[in-house]
């Protein structure tokens, strides 16, 4: 049976109450037993009822003694009057459960999934101007470990190093309901140092990315956390456990391709460092213009285009020094073959074709991430062909999000990319 407000909130009051009820009774009887003045008993003033507290607090979920509770649960609740609010969680054991509130102030999220089958009791503790606590408490039981779950992955594990165009990639093991997503949002968080403004756009139902406004500042240090585990995902699917990962941004290096003037420049952190000539794609194959980065890095690969273009056109060549740029086959890399035409002619098959050289160049000072742009070429590069997050707008990219965007009170959130930073080697990709 829920508790009422009274009872959650003023037991204490009450014990103090009848206390100083028993101490009254207990002088009266002693001065009557003493007159001091004429055989008149003294009498004794005070003993009144103590004021509630200004203060009030009630949680709303999970409700009083509900079972089958989600493990990703948070603890809803409200105030009123109340200068300080403290939420604390513990299990049946009286172990206190770690977490964060919420900015608006209305929910607290525990660090990580609750564990299955397990007792917890909430408490919401509101202590108003007068200094008097009130406090409201929930007990539940989380559901038993569900058989249908959805397991998390992320495309970059702990500790890699990437360029300032990469996304931070999450995709999911099954489809994930249109009217989940705004949930599934909710629980993923990005940190970075700087602070800097970005948002999650779905990709599909699998798949959600995150980028910034602008291109990351280099040597910035970013944070994602998925709280997954226990999330309820749409027929009767979890999501199996929680994700973390933490990356690092490399240096601010950024290549141009003009297909006027055949070349390619190459800035690190701002300053020009090297021009490249460059063939691009012939008319009858051109290569696109848009935005691109780099998604691999093959230091020898073959390319076998015989079952999609036939015997006639297709081809089978060894390749040095490969950067895919996109799923259809654009990428960087050394074409001794055409090292004639760079600078000042157009005979790939849609890829960047640079020198044995500048091939080498290229791959030891790039790493997955790292933005391209190729401009005036016949063709534009279509959305969803590569990493294409770049390709898009802002305001068009804020419209792949399941929650409404609202921009960061911090005007320096957005500021411009910048400064220094190394390489370092991925490690395994993690899931949950």
């Amino acid at each position: 049976m829920r508790a009422s407000q009274d009872q959650l909130i003023r037991p204490r009051g009450r014990r103090r109450v009848l206390a100083a009820g028993l101490l009254a009774v207990a002088l009266a009887l002693t001065s009557a037993c003493t007159d001091g003045d004429g055989g008149k008993p003294s009498s004794w003033q005070g003993g009144g009822e103590s004021p509630a507290p200004k203060a009030a607090a009630t949680i709303s979920e999970p409700a009083v003694d509900a079972k089958d509770v989600p493990a990703s649960t948070a603890i809803a609740f409200s105030t009123k009057d109340a200068v300080e609010t403290a939420v604390e969680l513990k299990d049946a054991a009286g172990k206190a459960v770690e977490g964060t509130l919420a900015a608006d102030g209305k929910s607290w999220l525990p660090a990580g999934a609750l564990e299955y089958g397990t007792t917890y009791t909430a408490s919401v503790t509101a202590t108003g101007d007068d200094g008097r606590p009130a406090t409201a408490t929930s007990t539940f039981t989380t559901m038993a470990k569900p058989g249908k779950q959805v397991r998390v992955s992320s495309f970059l594990g702990d500790n890699q190093v990437v360029g300032v165009g990469m996304p931070l990639i999450v995709k999911f093991s099954r489809a994930i309901p249109e009217d989940y997503r705004d949930d599934v949002q909710r629980r993923m968080t990005v940190t970075s140092t700087p602070v800097q403004e970005g948002i999650w756009h779905w990709v599909s139902p699998t798949e959600v990315r995150y980028r910034p406004k602008v291109f990351w500042k280099a040597d910035s240090k970013v944070s994602y956390r998925v709280q997954a585990g226990g999330l309820p995902l749409g027929d009767g699917w979890y999501g199996r456990a929680d994700l973390s990962v933490d990356v690092k941004i490399g240096p601010s290096l950024i290549m141009t391709v003009d297909n006027k003037t055949k070349r390619m420049t190459v800035t690190r952190n701002g300053t020009v460092i090297k021009t490249i000539p460059v063939s691009l794609g012939k008319k009858s194959t051109p290569s696109s213009s848009g935005t691109m980065v780099v998604i691999e890095k093959l230091r020898k690969t073959v390319f076998d285009t015989m079952e999609e273009l036939g015997p006639e056109e297709g081809y089978r060549t060894k390749i040095d020094f490969a950067q895919r740029l996109t799923w259809g086959g654009e990428f960087i890399h050394a074409a001794p073959w055409s090292e004639g035409q760079q600078g000042s002619v157009n005979v790939s098959h849609g890829c960047v074709n640079v020198s044995m050289a500048n091939g080498d160049w290229l791959f030891r000072n790039t790493q997955i991430g790292d933005p391209i742009t190729v401009k005036g070429t016949e063709r534009k590069l279509q959305n969803g062909n590569g990493w294409t997050d770049w390709n898009m707008s802002w305001e068009e990219y804020v419209k792949g999000s399941a929650v409404p965007y609202e921009p960061p009170a911090d005007p320096d959130a957005s500021a411009a990319p910048d400064a220094t930073a190394g390489a370092d080697t991925p490690s395994p990709t993690p899931t949950a």
